[in-house]
């Protein structure tokens, strides 16, 4: 054999294995799929996954956290009581499939999301037989759709409520674009615009209908301003 051929072979080794190293680099890279810790204490497990995994301004753990107190404090002025062990499971993690890897093309993330969250809590210590009331509530948290029993009609109430007023404003427009892509502020506008005209009337509860005018108002003089402010929204 000669020194030509062996040298074109010695080429072609080093580099199958040069690509060998680099698909296995690629693959160790790749993420696993995140978990609740298993630790006996079910609610910090999730709170610990959900800070960990579920950040987002308009989105994350810290909208998870402010349905859930909302929804407390609205069936507390109700006088209904509610089952705390779903309200906490469903309010930190409702809006988990709205986060890679438990996103699904083409399928709603309250759907999936009530798909997974058993198999999440599964081994935590959640009392599992709770679960179909958790995926109730996720299934039907957002404002459009119509909720069934207790927790699930807070949850949705709650988190309705948090798309208007101050908190409303501030989670939209956490959505622009800082590179002028999209979303821009004429497009992120319309959105709170949108939740003006579609918030307010599919709010269920008595407690949450009584927080509603305020919370539009609050939004709606926002966006007075806002328009007064920009030339009609023009040099946003």
């Amino acid at each position: 054999m000669s020194n030509r051929t062996l040298a074109s072979l010695g080429q072609a080794v080093l580099a199958i294995a040069a690509l060998t190293v680099s698909t296995t680099v690629v693959q160790a890279a790749e993420p696993a799929t995140p978990v609740i810790e298993k630790t006996g204490d079910w609610r910090a497990a999730v709170r610990r996954f959900a800070e960990v995994n579920l950040k987002h301004p308009a989105w994350g753990v810290s909208h998870s956290a402010r349905d859930y107190d909302l929804a407390k404090a609205l069936a507390k002025e109700d006088g209904v009581t509610l089952d705390d062990d779903v309200l906490y499971a469903a309010a930190y993690l409702h809006d988990v499939a709205a986060f890679a890897p438990f996103r699904k093309q083409n399928v709603d993330h309250q759907d999936e999301a009530a798909d997974i969250v058993g198999s999440l809590l599964d081994g935590t210590g959640f009392p599992m037989a709770k679960i179909d009331a958790v995926r109730g509530a996720i299934r039907t948290h957002m404002f459009e759709r119509d909720p069934a029993g207790p927790e699930a009609i807070y949850l949705h109430d709650a988190d309705a409520l948090d798309w208007l007023g101050a908190i409303g404003v501030a989670r939209i427009f956490a959505l622009v674009d800082p590179n002028g892509g999209a979303p821009d502020g004429p497009a992120v506008v319309k959105r709170l615009e949108a939740n003006l005209e579609k918030v307010p009337p599919r709010v269920i509860s008595k407690a949450g209908k009584a927080r509603t005018p305020e919370l539009a108002r609050e939004l709606e003089q926002f966006l007075k301003n806002l328009k007064a402010q920009s030339s009609d929204y023009r040099t946003l």
